[in-house]
């Protein structure tokens, strides 16, 4: 059988009817049971109906992220399918890596990351900030170029654009107050990035504003009880595996408010000697990634039971 690496989505990847295709899976069931007892609200039936808009506020897209990928890596163990060797998420999909891992529970995570999410809207207030795909560009130049419009507000101003997903060598996401970003969109393609699309999105994740964020998380972090992982997280913020619950909780907090290393974390998977790296999760965003990052590397996607078989195939389990 292959070595293999889990990652888990983030934002984003959200549909309305997600898990339509699991069926009656026991295993699906229960996620969704255990989810809706943690936050008190029937998360099934907003998965499975929607709207499409509440689908897509942030306090909903968190915890529904993370209940789908539970979902999909439960059914996978439930069916036989074997651990993989190390795992990691993209964003908020490192509390779904956790949960597999064994450091968090869902019924912690559930409610923690609806209380991250909450938290990151009010660090800023719908319309102030926002955040753009950069494509076509190397990130040492987007982050170039972010510095340039940044230090063009004047010092002490409150204009700060920065790039803060590195989802593959020629994508960089940036985020910051909406002025700021919106004069990077011009500044980079000026500077020759194909395009820099404005991302629907209601805060600047990721980004320094997110600090306040940040500091909520860490008060709330502070009440929660984490394990020490049964398997190794590549996290987000130091592209590091942490054993010590206390700094796997320090990363969670840097991670609010700093960079998506993404490039770097799928490069760690392969130094690690994975030969496949399977999204497990609605979507087939990172598995994209994945392979324009590490194209020796095989990549697949598990959403629903035929992916899952075919996840099996590939991987010889």
């Amino acid at each position: 059988m292959k070595s293999f690496a889990f990652v888990f989505p983030g934002q984003g990847s959200q549909a309305v009817g997600m898990l339509d295709a699991w069926g009656d899976h026991p295993a699906v069931a229960e996620t969704l049971r255990e989810a809706s007892d943690a936050l008190d609200e029937d998360i099934a039936r907003l998965i499975h109906e929607g709207p499409k808009e509440a689908l897509a506020l942030t306090t909903n897209t968190q915890p529904v992220m993370l209940v789908a990928a539970i979902a999909a890596w439960r059914a996978w163990r439930a069916e036989g399918g074997a651990e993989p060797s190390v795992v990691a998420g993209h964003s908020l999909g490192e509390y779904s890596a956790l949960v597999a891992s064994g450091v968090l529970t869902l019924a912690q995570a559930a409610p923690l990351v609806r209380f991250r999410a909450q938290a990151m809207q009010q660090a800023v207030p719908v319309g102030v900030g926002a955040m753009a795909a950069v494509l076509g560009m190397e990130a040492a130049k987007v982050q170039a170029g972010c510095a340039e419009v940044t230090a063009s507000f004047g010092p002490g101003s409150a204009e700060v654009v920065e790039a803060v997903n590195f989802n593959d060598p020629m994508q960089t996401v940036i985020a910051g107050s909406k002025a700021a970003v919106d004069k990077a969109c011009e500044v980079l393609k000026a500077n020759g990035a194909k395009r820099a699309l404005p991302l629907p999105v209601s805060a600047p994740f990721h980004s320094s504003l997110m600090k306040p964020a940040a500091e909520a998380l860490r008060e709330r972090l502070a009440t929660v009880a984490l394990a020490t992982p049964r398997i190794p997280v590549v996290n987000n913020i130091d592209v590091a595996v942490e054993t010590d619950p206390e700094r796997i909780r320090a990363a969670l907090v840097r991670q609010a408010a700093g960079p998506v290393r993404w490039v770097e974390t799928v490069q760690a998977l392969e130094a690690r000697g994975v030969e496949a790296i399977v999204e497990c999760g609605p979507g087939k965003v990172l598995a994209g990634m994945a392979k324009r990052i590490a194209p020796a590397v095989a990549a697949a996607s598990l959403y629903d039971p035929a992916t899952l078989a075919e996840t099996r195939q590939l991987l010889g389990a």
